[in-house]
């Protein structure tokens, strides 16, 4: 078909449009969609059936420049393939909608200037607030953020100087509450099995801390790529174990955790009699391997909660009794180590 004989698009609706089906002034629609507590019920119910009937779709963004709301909540994460971060998602976008706002979800990866670039093109649509994943971002994002001037909680870490808000846990903490339970256990020879990525790096670093104090310097380690995959942990073990014998494998999550104990039954070894394994994540298939995976739990839901009331409760106005919250950890001991 040439191009002289395509159809032309559809016009799209306008407010006059809106107004002629509805019998009333442009001025009037335009109240009744920006400003309905301002306008008689009756008029407000003519002007959402004219709306449904002309396919009309409100700016919203031009409705929101005079109360300086745009009801968006932008949240950047590094992957939505990673179960970490799902129950924390689902819980900002429940809590946002119940306090009457929209989720705009963003992946930004793992590389700073990415995340960078990409708040910057979601400040420039106004969103009402921001969520960001971890507190390591770069000096041009810092700088973007400031001068906006819009609400930010920061998320799945701690830090006594955040951007402004934060809900999160000290992944050093993790990393050194797992090596005391090494130790409390009896292994001696751990090995570990982890991505890199900056939250991960700092379990790492409170683990081998935490077995420094015991007298347990430098264990063997392999890195694996981002993200984290079944696949990737039954791999990185059997690269770990070209490296010596060891007692228990410590993971940097469930999934890595998963894979390292079906590649180590079928080399022959029984968990955790011949060879332990411990995840982080508490995920929800780690309570129901074989065995169960020994993990720490953080509350993934909370997170996402707490995140989204801190922001809702600033947008409005309301100033939190805290704008750093710890959610704390546990572990949780199962079979598997």
């Amino acid at each position: 078909m040439s191009k002289s004989s395509r159809p032309a698009p559809p016009r799209v609706p306008t407010l006059e449009d809106v107004a002629r089906a509805a019998g009333l002034s442009s001025m009037t629609v335009s109240r009744a969609l920006n400003t309905p507590q301002k306008v008689r019920p009756k008029t407000v119910e003519k002007v959402l059936a004219a709306v449904k009937a002309t396919g009309y779709i409100p700016n919203a963004l031009a409705g929101g420049l005079a109360s300086r709301r745009s009801k968006l909540i932008a949240v950047v994460v590094p992957q939505i393939n990673n179960s970490m971060f799902v129950d924390t998602i689902q819980a900002i976008s429940d809590e946002l909608a119940a306090r009457g706002y929209h989720m705009l979800l963003c992946v930004a990866g793992y590389a700073q200037q990415a995340e960078a670039e990409l708040v910057a093109t979601l400040l420039s649509r106004r969103p009402d607030g921001i969520v960001l994943t971890g507190i390591h971002h770069s000096t041009e994002l810092k700088r973007v953020i400031l001068n906006a001037s819009v609400p930010v909680v920061e998320i799945w870490d701690l830090t006594p100087t955040p951007l402004d808000m934060l809900v999160g846990f000290s992944h050093e903490r993790v990393g050194e509450a797992t090596a005391d339970y090494l130790w409390r256990k009896g292994y001696r020879r751990p090995g570990l099995l982890w991505t890199v990525d900056n939250r991960a790096a700092l379990r790492k670093n409170g683990v081998c801390d935490g077995l420094a104090r015991h007298g347990l310097f430098a264990p063997a380690s392999v890195d694996v790529a981002l993200p984290a995959r079944f696949a990737a942990g039954r791999a990185g073990l059997r690269e770990l174990l070209k490296k010596g014998e060891f007692d228990v494998i410590v993971c940097s999550s469930d999934t890595l955790a998963q894979g390292a104990i079906v590649e180590a039954q079928a080399c022959g070894m029984r968990v955790p009699q011949d060879l332990a394994v411990m995840g982080f994540g508490d995920l929800d298939f780690a309570a129901d391997t074989w065995p169960a995976i020994t993990t720490v739990s953080v509350d993934r839901h909370i997170i996402g909660y707490r995140a989204a009331t801190l922001l809702a409760d600033r947008i409005e106005g309301i100033e939190p009794d805290e704008t750093i919250v710890d959610i704390g950890f546990h572990l949780v001991e199962r079979g598997s180590a």
